[in-house]
């Protein structure tokens, strides 16, 4: 690394740090991206959902695109029932694809598959797994990391990317983060499995899947929203159930779910979500608790301002928002173009520089995830009724329509005579 102008670590090769280490290579950045994990499974989750805002990146790095044309959501309407199967309304995403892009949904593993192989491939970035960062230090020079295997990893600064547990919100915050989530009071069920020959020969819910192509559906009940999505051309199938909950397990995205307790939830409801719910295979359902984590004051470093968390280390979504995947993507963008803006001299500037330009953005967004949640657990049906369109997800130009890079680069000058001048997040 030490050919480079600029040198930098990233902990955790999800979604957060895998788009920093692709974007600061692209700006010819060498990166060593180190993963605790000691190797990748495509089986792991379900879907995921990235905006306009996000999927524009994919097409900055060659051959992304083309190898996740096959493998993602091709379905542009949205059916919402309410709890009984009754038909509400339908949204349809024909406009904003025409004026935003394509949105891009799939398979958590495989779309995650796609962007780890093309970091691989990337000369420049170097890629340690089977990695897990004990602890995080700096200097005014310099930021450090040292592995549970004793082995210490020197930069110019460390994006750390690992998730809601990084070790890094402690060195951030200056006190142990570590036992600080609170419960929400909600927890999702989720799982993803073949449609075929469990949901293709079931007159109750075939019309979900293949021949049918892709599809995707709602129902929305007190405190309980159920949403399915077909994939493949309706070959895969994937549901997600969240629900009021107040148990302490956990937080996991790998805890088994009981079938047993997810028909309890909806119990009463259209007989199509118990169905689905009836054929799941035992192994692919599970049970996600939803917690808060408080945002944070700072994403960066207070002694020396050389560590930086991004992602979910730094601010958490809920599933809601349908956002928490973009923002991840983003927060990565928009520090490699103000790292290259900078330079090796100007890191600390770069860094931030990009939390200002993040901070208020990030924060509002993840507001969203409450309103959509509080808007359909809570809803007044008979309101509904007058309005069905009410259901609707918000699917705003502010979040979706806006290239967090080219944002950077116009703003990074502005924001910086704001910090010299002192001004205060």
């Amino acid at each position: 690394m030490s050919s480079s102008p600029i040198s930098v670590i990233i902990v955790g090769a999800g979604f957060a740090g895998l788009t920093a280490a692709l974007e600061l290579s692209r700006k010819s950045i060498p990166v060593l991206l180190l993963e605790k994990s000691p190797s990748l499974s495509q089986t792991l989750g379900d879907i995921i959902s990235f905006g306009q805002n996000s999927s524009r990146f994919f097409a900055k790095w060659p051959g992304v695109l083309e190898k996740l044309d096959p493998i993602i959501h091709q379905s542009t309407e949205f059916h919402f029932h309410d709890w009984q199967g009754k038909f509400v309304t339908t949204q349809s995403f024909v406009e904003e694809h025409r004026k935003w892009g394509t949105r891009v949904n799939g398979h958590r593993g495989e779309i995650h598959q796609i962007l780890f192989d093309q970091a691989s491939a990337q000369p420049n970035i170097s890629i340690l797994l089977n990695q897990t960062v004990m602890s995080y230090s700096e200097t005014k020079d310099s930021a450090i990391v040292t592995t549970s295997s004793g082995h210490t990893f020197t930069a110019d600064l460390v994006l750390a990317a690992e998730g809601v547990h990084s070790r890094a919100r402690s060195k951030i915050l200056g006190y142990d983060d570590h036992s600080r989530p609170t419960p929400s009071g909600y927890a999702v069920f989720r799982a993803w499995f073949p449609s075929s020959p469990l949901l293709t020969s079931n007159p109750l819910i075939k019309h979900l899947v293949y021949p049918n192509g892709d599809t995707h559906n709602g129902w929305i009940g007190k405190d309980v929203h159920f949403l399915t999505a077909s994939i493949k051309n309706g070959t895969e199938f994937s549901w997600v159930c969240t629900h009021a909950d107040d148990a302490q397990i956990k937080e996991s995205w790998q805890f088994p779910g009981s079938k047993e307790k997810a028909l309890k939830v909806v119990e009463g409801w259209d007989p199509i979500v118990q169905e689905i719910i009836r054929v799941t295979p035992e192994d692919r359902l599970f049970d996600y608790k939803l917690v808060f984590r408080d945002p944070l004051p700072t994403f960066v470093s207070p002694e020396h301002g050389r560590i930086a968390v991004i992602g979910d280390a730094a601010h958490p979504f809920l599933p809601t928002s349908v956002q928490g995947a973009s923002q991840a993507m983003e927060d990565g963008v928009v520090m490699a173009a103000c790292l290259d803006i900078a330079g090796k001299d100007k890191v600390q500037e770069a860094v931030k520089v990009w939390e200002r330009i993040r901070y208020e953005r990030v924060h509002a967004i993840q507001k969203t995830g409450v309103q959509t949640r509080e808007q359909w657990h809570k809803a007044d049906w008979d309101a509904i009724w007058k309005n069905p369109d009410s259901l609707h997800l918000k699917r705003e130009a502010w979040i979706l329509d806006f290239d967090a890079e080219k944002v950077a680069y116009q703003r990074y000058q502005e924001v910086r005579k704001e910090l010299e001048s002192g001004e205060k997040l």
